[in-house]
């Protein structure tokens, strides 16, 4: 009998096609409602999604013959890691899938920033044409500090060799550092950076990473990049820095404001802060779809595809 995998957001073809190839059944539940979910989830082996519900302790008393959930993306917030392992529930996500995705929009951003485009961009828009206020940056001078050096922080590191700027990256993981960045302090970080990128996952010990007491910290006023969750900076202490020039410019692709799902912002009540970020000339802002390119769209699900295969050894 084939082993049964619900799905509840819809992915690339590629990740139905891979699963049925290695035998697999698959059940397509993308806009069923969470009581409809509990309900298949009862006669299924696997589980894939991305982040329209979470995969609580609730939600697994619902799955007795759940083996595996595979998160189509690289973060794990949304999933309970603790009762899923008590579950003797295999978790997989894809990381590598999207990793490129996010080093370029990262890199994009910084170029962007450096080079004032946004406010380039909104001064043409108004009719002026201000050259000297235009003056950018060149990234070469640069020091940037990588705060997580992950799949997507290796990746911007990669990215920035090329231009000839000093590169070091922080994390609490050790002898991560490469060829491409000197893994260092936060100290160090601290004390020599004029670029700061974040790369963090979502958890208690992340939330609000940067503040007003890291803003404060840094030696130099520098530009902010943000592509990984909202919750890493807090936008109170980011637009106090803004405000006061210790932040020269902020790219974000993630802001605080987002839902769970990633699927909105602001809520009813639109955040004075958001409204402060979306008119700030050197502020440069995208809807979380760093990882979100064509071609990673297929590559996250080749992986997931690829780690169920090593799994169940195919």
């Amino acid at each position: 009998m084939k082993k049964r995998v619900l799905h509840i957001d819809e992915n690339h073809p590629a990740l139905l096609r891979g699963l049925e190839e290695l035998g697999f059944e698959n059940i397509l539940a993308y806009s069923a409602s969470l009581p409809e979910i509990q309900e298949t989830l009862k006669n299924c082996q696997g589980l894939i999604l991305r982040s329209r519900i979470p995969v609580d302790s609730e939600l697994l008393t619902h799955a007795p013959a759940l083996e595996f959930i595979g998160r189509v993306g690289s973060g794990l917030e949304n999933i309970d890691l603790k009762e899923a392992e008590a579950l003797n529930i295999s978790v997989f996500a894809a990381p590598e899938g999207n990793r490129n995705a996010v080093g370029e929009h990262a890199l994009g951003m910084l170029l962007g920033l450096l080079n004032k485009l946004p406010a380039g961009q909104a001064s043409i828009a108004q009719g002026k044409w201000l050259r000297e206020e235009h003056r950018g940056w060149e990234l070469s001078s640069r020091t940037v500090g990588i705060i997580g050096y992950g799949h997507a922080g290796k990746s911007f590191a990669k990215n920035l060799s090329g231009f000839n700027c000093r590169v070091f990256c922080y994390d609490i993981k050790p002898q991560l550092g490469d060829t491409f960045a000197e893994q260092v302090s936060m100290e160090h970080i601290f004390e020599n950076c004029d670029v700061i990128s974040f790369h963090l996952p979502q958890d208690s010990s992340t939330r609000y990473f940067c503040d007003a007491s890291f803003i404060q910290k840094m030696k130099n006023s520098f530009w902010l990049l943000n592509t990984s969750r909202g919750s890493v900076v807090n936008t109170q202490a980011l637009v106090a820095g803004l405000n006061h020039q210790k932040i020269k410019g902020a790219g974000l692709d993630v802001l605080e404001f987002e839902s769970a799902s990633f699927a909105s912002i602001g809520g009813g009540n639109r955040p004075p802060e958001l409204d402060y970020l979306v008119t700030h000339p050197q502020v440069s802002l995208s809807p979380h779809v760093a990882g979100w390119t064509f071609e990673s769209h297929e590559r996250l699900a080749q992986t997931i595809v690829q780690k169920i295969k090593t799994h169940y050894k195919l």
